[in-house]
This record gives C-alpha cells, structure tokens and sequence, in this order.
C-alpha cells in the first residue's frame, strides 16, 4: 500500500496558482509537472474555487488558535463520554 503523502498549504496554493495562471496547460500537465496526481490538483481547484484561498489542511494544521483550541476541546468531550460511557457499563455489571 502506498504512503499518504501530505502536502503544506504553501505547496496547495502554488499548485492551484499555478494552475489558474497557465489556463492552457491541461490538470493532467499541471500534475505531471508537480508529481501529483490529477485528481489532487482537481481537488485543490475545487476547494479553491469553493472557499476562496483556504486550501485543505493536513491534521495539526489549525486556521487559527480558536480552531485549534475548538478541536482540542471536541477531543476532550469525546474522551469524557467515552470514559462515561466505560463507567456505565462497569456500573451494571457490579451493580
């Protein structure tokens, strides 16, 4: 099985810069020319295209502290459920 490969944002937002301002170069030319894939940069485009310049972020990559802090507390929660969730089920079976 092949290894994921993770790009940076500075990476994405070359590829897709690039891309836009080589409109006569086909995607397949475009990702031959970077070593990636077709449908990489088709996704990089959309993403583009949908959300202006927030390019697909790999993980432990945040827009800002807020996000970060949001998906740390979102992990939080869910570990704390889960425990819960163990205690419950521990509960039922002593008790």
């Amino acid at each position: 099985m092949a290894k994921q490969v993770r790009y940076d944002n500075e990476f994405k937002q070359g590829v897709v810069k690039y891309a836009l301002d080589h409109p006569e170069m086909k995607t397949e030319e475009v990702a031959k020319k970077f070593g990636i894939g077709k449908s990489t940069v088709d996704a990089w485009k959309l993403k583009n295209k949908k959300e202006g310049v927030a390019y697909g972020r790999g993980s432990g990559n945040y827009e800002s502290e807020e996000a970060k802090e949001n998906a740390r507390l979102r992990k939080e929660l869910k570990d704390t459920k889960e425990a819960l969730e163990i205690l419950k089920k521990a509960i039922g079976i002593l008790g």
